[in-house]
């Protein structure tokens, strides 16, 4: 009986989690389902620096770079003049939703119609077309919005579906463009955590620059 309410428990945590549900009988399989965390948006303040390092790089081919970090800064402004701001990040290991979309459903589920909301992003890489999609749509129904999206790489630049959502995006008025360098060191300085013994500046890799303007030439290419 035991067994069997252990195998329901792993069965439950790996369907949430989109594991495969072979070799149940495997007890130290089993463990290792039942101990699987369920899925969530992982947030905060600042992200880990060797998160940064690695997932934000802006290499071609990004191999082994299958979530998505997404910084952000909210600004909402009054009538009045007066400035509410607040930043943070998402991540979207283990996540029903992508960042982008957890980020409208968490973040900035509602929009105070009295306000005026502008709002940064600095993502790994550009959204895939359904999240380009839901930011298209967040966009037209909320005229008091503002977004900009700052990208480390293009995500799968040449399939035709997503050539099309990122034009759709510029068409609803989002402001979309590549990260230059300044910006991974912006980032760096307000979105990563300082670690002891580490050095606070900014070290850019190699070919930081180059693959800005390798990236900035398919966006143009693709928004023309």
């Amino acid at each position: 009986m035991a067994q069997k309410e252990e195998a329901a428990a792993a069965a439950e945590a790996a369907s949430q989690n989109g594991e495969d549900l072979e070799n149940l009988d495997d007890p130290e399989k089993l463990k290792e389902l039942i101990e699987l965390p369920p899925f969530e948006i992982v947030t905060g303040e600042r992200l880990p620096a060797n998160f940064f390092k690695f997932q934000f790089r802006n290499v071609e081919y990004s191999s082994g770079r299958n979530k998505t970090f997404l910084c952000y800064v909210v600004e909402a402004q009054g009538k009045g003049g007066q400035v509410q701001a607040s930043q943070g990040y998402l991540e979207d290991e283990h996540a029903a939703a992508h960042a982008e979309e957890a980020f409208f459903n968490t973040i900035l589920p509602a929009f105070d119609p009295a306000l005026r909301y502008n709002v940064t992003w600095y993502v790994s890489s550009s959204p895939c077309a359904a999240c380009a999609d839901r930011i298209t749509k967040t966009l037209s129904k909320t005229k008091n919005l503002r977004l900009l999206i700052l990208v480390g790489r293009l995500f799968m630049w040449e399939e035709p579906e997503i050539q099309a959502a990122l034009k759709k995006l510029k068409e609803a008025g989002c402001k979309l463009r590549i990260m230059k360098p300044q910006d991974f060191e912006y980032v760096w300085q307000n979105f990563v955590e300082q670690e002891e013994g580490e050095s606070k500046a900014f070290q850019p890799w190699e070919d930081v620059q180059e693959n800005f303007l390798y990236y900035e030439e398919k966006l143009a290419d693709i928004l023309k």
